[in-house]
């Protein structure tokens, strides 16, 4: 993970509220799991959350289940100029800016960090990719299992055959960086002010894990029994929802005096208008 200053600004305290991240608006411009995990850590934490998609994207609903507790969801085009003119004022008023497209893709329409920068200073801009901000590699699409082939972890937990890892960790591990990142420089902004740029890319999450070391490297996980619902039954919340009732894993860390929760449902993309709430 990587934290840039990129532009000055005043400092900013946060703003009173009885939670870390109350008052503090975020824009989720990611997909799939690991740029949506972010938006869910901030809003467990108290943000105002917009997931913002484009209406002509694929998604795909059970993930939009699972990281979408806790946000606002919203459509806007950035195809035309009326919605890069809906996505401006957004900015304006907003505080963190994360986005998940292949790097100098949301440039090239005018959202790269330092434009950002210049619309609103004091902006948080986080930046998630594949295979990295330099690189021959760096242009290239990629997703959790493609990095997991391309940086030798299906190798070594194959055996005999490459073998992908039972959970998506690369894109979990790299959400919950890129929510650390963001808070980080949160207080930097509060403490020095200034506008700051957050990175975090795939690979570079694989070989951190990777340089971690092995724990009983002798036991195969593979023939460990699987947990039933039993097993996690306290780790469960039930949440009503427009898709139905739904049984998902409460929020992972927890805090003594602000406990995180999520105070929005979880909803289908395109559900709220782009606008902030009051």
């Amino acid at each position: 993970m990587e934290i840039t200053r990129i532009g000055d600004s005043d400092p900013e305290p946060l703003p009173d509220g009885d939670r870390p991240l109350a008052g503090i608006r975020a824009l989720d411009l990611t997909r799939v799991l690991a740029g949506p995990t972010c938006g869910r850590t901030l809003a467990e934490h108290g943000a105002d959350v917009m997931r913002i998609s484009g209406p002509h994207l694929p998604f795909h609903p059970a993930l939009v289940m699972d990281t979408g507790h806790g946000k606002l969801a919203a459509h806007v085009d950035l195809r035309d100029e009326t919605g890069r003119d809906t996505l401006r004022a957004l900015v304006r008023d907003g505080d963190i800016f994360t986005q998940g497209y292949r790097p100098d893709t949301l440039a090239a329409r005018g959202f790269g960090p330092n434009d950002l920068a210049a619309i609103r200073p004091g902006i948080v801009y986080v930046s998630l990719c594949a295979y990295g901000r330099s690189g021959p590699w760096r242009d290239r699409r990629g997703f959790d299992t493609l990095v997991q082939n391309a940086t030798g972890i299906c190798d070594e937990q194959g055996g005999d055959r490459p073998w992908h890892l039972p959970v998506s960790l690369l894109d979990y591990a790299s959400g919950y960086l890129m929510a650390f990142g963001a808070m980080t420089a949160l207080g930097r902004r509060a403490r020095e002010g200034g506008s700051y740029h957050v990175q975090v890319s795939l690979v570079q999450t694989a070989h951190w894990l990777k340089g971690l070391g092995r724990v009983d490297t002798a036991a195969d996980a593979l023939s460990l029994p699987d947990p039933n619902a039993e097993d996690v039954a306290d780790l469960l919340l039930r949440s009503n929802t427009p898709f139905g009732e739904l049984e998902h894993l409460a929020p992972a860390v927890q805090l003594s005096e602000t406990a995180p929760h999520w105070a929005r449902p979880v909803v289908p993309l395109g559900t709220h208008e782009p606008v902030w709430p009051a």
